[in-house]
């Protein structure tokens, strides 16, 4: 029988339950991730007794999973501390990604004749946060960081006319990528994995974007990217056919490529998340964003819930506790375009 371990890091402090199963002052260690927010969280809350201490800016990690299982544990987070919550029975410690360092670092800089990627790889290196991988994503001929916005909101701001997503890795590192290529899959078959499963279905927002670029560099060279245009529907990007048209508008949109990719990749987006789904297994800790997740056997029916096949991970939620053991919800958006084509000749 698996019996559930953690171990988590605190500053110079460590709680591991993998030597000491009953030696935890931890009632219940919650982390979660998702690709529509900006830092990931981890929650621990620790009742008034042994030694546990934290305080804002130390460093976090948390591994979880089995004391009897191979390997016993992975690392689910790795980050900062933000706040800490005593009560007169317990203290809720509260620690997020290493997205908090861009959320802190303000940038003012331009750059020419770059790329998307090459930006990010910039901001975190101002940010001192390590990259993972990074696509190169559209050319700018310019892209403007002003400290109005932190770096945070440009990484992702940047990632949306890309499309490609961006996050952070359980160690810590950023990620900012377009989903395809090798991937992890992990197989949850109905009646063996599955705790609880539910869908939703949203109308879209849009059923075409259409963007312009600003400028008649597709036409007229590459030098005369910095030039306004006088007709803009020669440079438009349009993606999808249905009503209504959601119109794209953004300064670092110069040429109609760009507008293109930009128009798709939100077309793309509305269409991934109409119809999400949520799945509750037994704790997985080796569910995280960017791996790719495939249905079996679920009811064939269309009021059944979430459809067999591939699906994106988009949100992960890892709870241990001590009253109800150890479960892993992972949220499921639908594949569409390149996504789905990539994930189609997965093993």
């Amino acid at each position: 029988m698996l019996r559930p371990a953690y171990r988590l890091t605190i500053g110079d402090q460590v709680i591991d339950t993998t030597v000491e199963p009953k030696a935890s002052t931890v009632v219940e260690i919650v982390v979660r991730s998702d690709l529509s927010t900006p830092a990931d969280e981890a929650t621990i809350i620790a009742g008034q007794v042994g030694a546990l201490t934290a305080v804002p800016g130390a460093d976090a990690r948390v591994e979880l999973g089995y004391s009897d299982a191979d390997p016993a544990l992975v690392v689910v987070f790795t980050g900062t501390v933000v706040a800490v919550e005593p009560d007169l029975r317990t203290t809720r410690i509260i620690a997020h990604s290493k997205a908090d360092a861009l959320l802190r670092t303000r940038v003012d800089r331009t750059f020419e004749d770059t790329t998307a990627g090459d930006v990010v790889r910039a901001l975190a290196d101002a940010a001192g946060v390590l990259v993972a991988r990074a696509d190169a994503g559209p050319s700018l001929h310019a892209y403007v960081v002003d400290g109005r916005r932190d770096a945070c909101r440009h990484v992702r701001d940047l990632a949306a006319l890309a499309g490609v997503d961006t996050y952070f890795t359980p160690d810590g590192e950023l990620v900012f990528e377009a989903f395809g290529g090798t991937r992890s899959v992990h197989v949850l078959r109905y009646g063996e994995h599955v705790l609880e499963a539910d869908l939703t279905r949203i109308r879209p927002v849009a059923g075409t974007v259409t963007a312009f670029g600003e400028s008649p560099g597709g036409s007229r060279g590459d030098e005369s990217w910095a030039w306004l245009t006088k007709d803009f529907a020669s440079f438009a990007g349009t993606s999808g056919t249905d009503a209504p048209t959601l119109l794209l508008e953004r300064g670092s949109l110069r040429t109609a490529a760009g507008a293109a990719t930009a128009a798709k990749a939100l077309a793309d987006h509305l269409a991934a998340t109409a119809v999400t789904g949520r799945v509750r297994i037994q704790g997985r800790p080796q569910l995280a964003l960017g791996a790719l997740v495939r249905l079996e056997d679920f009811p064939d029916r269309p009021d059944a819930g979430i459809p067999d096949g591939n699906h994106q991970v988009s949100a992960v939620e890892h709870r241990l506790e001590k009253t109800h053991g150890f479960t892993t919800d992972v949220w499921l958006r639908s594949l569409v375009g390149a996504a789905a084509a990539a994930a189609g000749g997965a093993p």
